[in-house]
C-alpha cells in the first residue's frame, strides 16, 4: 500500500490517493474523523486560529462502505485561507522554512502561500492515510498509539503499557500525567506570549507486531522503513528507537535486554532497550521511538534573512495565523506514520 499526498497550504484543497488498499476493509470513517479532530487546528490558545472542518470526501476506492481494491481517493477542502497575509513577505525566505531550497528547487514557481506543499495542513490527508492504516493493522491484532514525551524541556512520565494511550487519544492534550501536561501548556503559551515558539518529542508504540518482521538489508530494514514515513512528516528533526541517545550512557550488560520464554511458550525480553527491533527485524517486543519535532519556525519576532527576488539582505517580521507549539496536533499524525510504516513492513 502507497500513498501520495496533493494538494497545496492555500489551493481549495489537499487530499490523499492510497494505491494498493485490500478490498473488502468495512471503513470506519468515524474512527477516521475522530483522529482528524486529533489533529485539526482552532481549538485554543495553543494552536493557530485557522479553523477547517476537515471533513473528508471519498472521490474512488469505496463502495457501499467497503473499500474496492481500486485506488482510495480522499480530499479535504480548504475553507479558511487568509493568502494576503503573505503577499509581503512572498519574497523573503521565512528562516526554518523550507522557502529557499523550495525557490531553487522549483524555480521559484512553488506556491508560497502558507509553505505550499510543504504546509503542514498536508498531514490531514496524511491522518486519513493512517486512519485507513490502522483499521487494516486492527484486523490482526495490531495497535499504534502516541503521547507527548517532553515540550521544551519539560518531560511526560514513562510509557508502561499500550493501555495508557488509549486514553491519550482522548485528551485534547494527550499526555499520560496531566500534572505534566499542565506545565508544558504554560511552556508553550509563555513562548506564544513573546513571539515565540518551542519545540518537543512524541513517543509512540507499534503493539502486536509479530516477530522476524523486516531485514539488515538496505530497503526492508525495519528501523529504516519507519524512519523514511517519520521523516516525511514536517518538523520531524530527529527519529530515536528504544533507548535511543541514551545507549550513548549505558555499558552493555544495562543496555541488553535479557530473554525468557512466557507462559505461554513465546519469547519476550525483561525490557526493551532495542525498541523491538534487533538487526533490522522485529524481536516481537513492541516497536517503541520517539520522533523529536522542531519549534514553528514562524514566529512574529523580527529575523534576518534574504530577498530572494533582488538576492540582498532583508529583515523579515511575519503576522497572520501560527501555532507556538504544533507537538500536541502532531501526535496522531505520528500515529499516522507509524501505521502505514507498518503497513509496509508488513507487507500489507
Amino acid at each position: 500500500m502507497k500513498y501520495a499526498l496533493f494538494g497545496e497550504s492555500h489551493g481549495p484543497a489537499v487530499g490523499v490517493v492510497l494505491e494498493g488498499v485490500p478490498a473488502g476493509l468495512e471503513l470506519d470513517l468515524d474512527a477516521v474523523r475522530f483522529d482528524l479532530s486529533r489533529r485539526a487546528p482552532g481549538k485554543n490558545a495553543l494552536s493557530t486560529a485557522r479553523r477547517e472542518a476537515d471533513e473528508p470526501h471519498i472521490l474512488s476506492g469505496l463502495f457501499q462502505g467497503h473499500t474496492t481494491g481500486a485506488p482510495l481517493c480522499a480530499v479535504i477542502e480548504n475553507t479558511d485561507t487568509r493568502s494576503g497575509d503573505y503577499e509581503r513577505t512572498k519574497n523573503l525566505a521565512r528562516p526554518g522554512h523550507a522557502d529557499y531550497p523550495a525557490h531553487v528547487r522549483y524555480g521559484g514557481f512553488q506556491d508560497y502561500r502558507g509553505g505550499g506543499h510543504f504546509s503542514g495542513r498536508l498531514t490531514a490527508p496524511l491522518v486519513f492515510a493512517g486512519g485507513v492504516a490502522k483499521q487494516l493493522l486492527a484486523q490482526r491484532g495490531i495497535f499504534v498509539g502516541a503521547h507527548i514525551s517532553t515540550i521544551y524541556g519539560v518531560n511526560d512520565d514513562p510509557l508502561e503499557d499500550w493501555e495508557s494511550l488509549r486514553a491519550c487519544a482522548a485528551k485534547d492534550f494527550p499526555v499520560l500525567s496531566d500534572e505534566k501536561g499542565a506545565e508544558m501548556r504554560e511552556a508553550i503559551l509563555e513562548a506564544k506570549n513573546e513571539q515565540d515558539s518551542v519545540g518537543g518529542a512524541i513517543e509512540c508504540g507499534v503493539f502486536g507486531l509479530p516477530a522476524g518482521a523486516g531485514s539488515p538489508d538496505f530497503g526492508r530494514n525495519a528501523e529504516g522503513i519507519f524512519s523514511q514515513y517519520l521523516f516525511a512528516v514536517p518538523a520531524v528533526k530527529a527519529v530515536a528507537f528504544g533507548a535511543g541517545t541514551a545507549f550513548a550512557l549505558m555499558r552493555g550488560s544495562e543496555a541488553n535486554d535479557p530473554l525468557f520464554v512466557d507462559d505461554d511458550g513465546s519469547i519476550r525480553a525483561e525490557q526493551n532497550c532495542a525498541g523491538g527491533i534487533n538487526g533490522g527485524i522485529t524481536n516481537g517486543m513492541p516497536l517503541v521511538f520517539e520522533a523529536t519535532l522542531r519549534p514553528t519556525p514562524s514566529i512574529g519576532r523580527r529575523q534576518f534573512t534574504v530577498n530572494l527576488a533582488a538576492r540582498e539582505n532583508a529583515e523579515l517580521e511575519l503576522s497572520g495565523r501560527h501555532d507556538p507549539c504544533v507537538v500536541h496536533r502532531a501526535v496522531p499524525v505520528l500515529e499516522a506514520a507509524a501505521a502505514l510504516a507498518a503497513c509496509e513492513l508488513l507487507g500489507i
